[in-house]
């Protein structure tokens, strides 16, 4: 994934080890939701208790005392239970609340969970899940933290879109997990762009260039993977980051951050891109059909054109961080770094506050406040602008904003949300694989 070592959430192998389900029951209280009631109180939901999804949980009872977990429901008892288990060693009992009946399983999981005592939900499932979580979630009347990416095709964009309308309709929240967005040294150096302290826009790079991405664990479960009774679909969502209909491919589940800086430098997505890519090392069958590297220039509507670099190969020089260039400076911010270069010069010089943290302060704040922060057309945006890039990349052929927004048909969902055998689509080959 992409949560860099700041971060206090928790890695997905961490979660392999879990109690077992007797062990579990004993320590699950039995009696109602406590603190649900209290007056002040944010009662949280759950969705998706993998790494990320407990890391946010963490970071959000960090962000508010007031914030409690009351549900929680993911695809995979053993995820579960092991979520449930950290959660229960690391946070306050207070701020804990859930009972063995606000715990739920299965693909239907998500919608006990909304239909629970909940204010808010925190959605961290594959990113192929995330339009229809949203859409259940924003029709129940719940205020949303939705995991980036978004979705991972056309039609999910379209969804996400329409839902993030109909929240801001019914004064719900939704803040994504576009981090940097709340990150301070991120946000000083923007206020100074949009202030007009580079100048005018000419240029700029982005980078999500690292090595091997959980290599073990990929090899773990593929071997041997049929004689655990798993089906090719629980084998694909377990590994979901190998898996393009589950992730949108690491452009899109990864670099998105980066693409979003761009895009919020910019003001703007991107009107067409021209990419290319391909998979040099990943040719084994446990890395599933995406590839491990992706090179894609992007024109926005000034003229301005963008270089994004993205790279999972192991051995090779790291960099993730954002470059832009105007007429008057350039500014170059990463994970731990935010500064101009120019006339009107600029160096963050103290380190940020914990922006995992701080999403979820900014979040629970709109909700108290009663003014809503609405993210969800913007990481739509950013979300689209890595989709094109991939789809350019896969086809090879230069693309349009307006055509993959409002012509493209390619969804890619599955036949049925259930365990059954699903061949992977071959390995995408440019100039052979159909533009949808």
């Amino acid at each position: 994934m992409d949560r860099e070592k700041n971060n206090s959430s928790l890695t997905r192998r961490e979660f392999i080890k879990v109690s077992s389900a007797a062990a579990l029951a004993a320590a699950i209280p039995s009696s109602g939701l406590v603190y649900g009631s209290e007056s002040g109180r944010i009662r949280v939901g759950m969705i998706g208790c993998g790494g990320r999804g407990t890391g946010a949980a963490m970071n959000c009872v960090e962000a508010s005392p007031d914030a409690v977990i009351t549900a929680m429901g993911d695809l995979f008892k053993d995820r579960l239970e092991g979520s449930y288990k950290r959660l229960a060693e690391e946070l306050p009992k207070s701020n804990l609340a859930v009972t063995r009946d606000t715990m739920f399983t299965g693909f239907d999981a998500y919608k006990n969970v909304l239909a629970a005592d909940i204010d808010m939900v925190i959605m961290a499932p594959p990113p192929h899940f995330r339009p229809q979580h949203l859409k259940a979630a924003v029709e129940a009347g719940k205020h949303v933290f939705m995991e980036k990416p978004v979705a991972v095709d056309p039609v999910g964009i379209r969804s996400v879109m329409a839902s993030s309308e109909l929240a801001r309709e019914k004064n719900l929240s939704i803040v994504a997990g576009t981090q940097r967005r709340h990150q301070e040294h991120y946000l000083e150096v923007m206020k100074r762009i949009h202030n007009g302290d580079i100048g005018d826009i000419a240029a700029g790079q982005c980078y999500w260039n690292q090595g091997a991405l959980w290599v073990e664990r990929a090899m773990m479960n593929w071997v041997g993977y049929k004689t655990k009774g798993w089906s090719d679909m629980e084998w694909q969502i377990r590994n979901w980051l190998f898996s393009a209909w589950l992730s949108g491919d690491h452009i899109v589940e990864q670099h998105v951050h980066n693409l979003d800086v761009i895009n919020w430098a910019m003001g703007s997505h991107p009107i067409e891109c021209s990419g290319m890519g391909g998979r040099q090392v990943r040719t084994e069958p446990q890395y599933g059909n995406i590839f491990d590297h992706f090179a894609v220039e992007y024109e926005y509507p000034n003229g301005a054109r963008v270089m994004s670099m993205c790279r999972q190969i192991q051995g090779c020089s790291e960099n993730v961080s954002e470059r832009v260039i105007g007429t008057k400076g350039v500014s170059f911010t990463s994970g731990v770094e935010g500064r101009i270069t120019g006339a009107l010069s600029y160096e963050h010089e103290e380190e940020s506050p914990n922006p995992y943290v701080q999403e979820h302060a900014d979040l629970i704040a709109s909700i108290k406040s009663g003014t809503p922060l609405n993210e969800g057309r913007q990481v739509a945006e950013s979300t689209m602008t890595a989709i094109m890039g991939r789809m350019s990349a896969y086809t090879g052929r230069a693309l349009k904003w307006d055509w993959v927004m409002n012509a493209s048909k390619l969804d890619l969902t599955p036949p049925a949300y259930e365990f059954i055998e699903l061949p992977l689509d071959p390995v995408a080959v440019p100039g052979e694989t159909p533009l949808i």
